[in-house]
């Protein structure tokens, strides 16, 4: 099926199962492309399986979706996959890539004792959260204030 020429934002990622195979179970990734059109209309582009999830994999999906008739992606917000970002490069040159927020999220708690998590959480949502720049700056000093002698690097 023939897809949009432009996307402002895909957001490509992968799930991993496991699954009966030939007698036994193995780990697959289920490859999926979410896009937003410059409408702001949601659409899945496609589900793609294979043994588990890379950066040359991603490149044929991306490869497949240029041959669908998908010219340009704006922005691609990806989980930061080793060698990831030059398989988007390769394919659509032009293309802003982010860091997906739930895995930045992730990778900030990573660390973090158990106990000090909710609390945690909670400054770090009011950075992710502010309604702009400014207040997400106010945001980030009030974080780097509580957290910084415990967990310098993350802020």
């Amino acid at each position: 099926m023939p897809l949009e020429p432009i996307y402002a934002v895909v957001f490509p990622d992968a799930i991993h199962y496991h699954v009966r195979s030939e007698g036994q179970i193995v780990k697959k990734a289920v490859y999926i492309a979410i896009s937003i059109d410059p409408d702001g209309r949601k659409d899945v582009l496609g589900m793609w399986v294979g043994e588990n999830e890379s950066a040359k994999f991603w490149a044929t999906v991306l490869n497949s979706l240029k041959n669908r008739g998908v010219e340009d992606i704006f922005i691609a917000c990806t989980d930061n996959l080793t060698g990831f970002s030059a398989a988007i490069e390769a394919v659509y040159p032009k293309t802003e890539i982010q860091n997906c927020i739930i895995h930045q999220l992730r990778n900030s708690s990573k660390y973090v004792s158990y106990k000090d998590l909710k609390a945690f959480m909670a400054d770090l949502k009011a950075v992710y959260a502010a309604v702009d720049e400014s207040a997400a700056l106010d945001a980030i000093d009030t974080f780097a204030e509580h957290w910084d002698k415990k967990y310098p690097k993350i802020s």
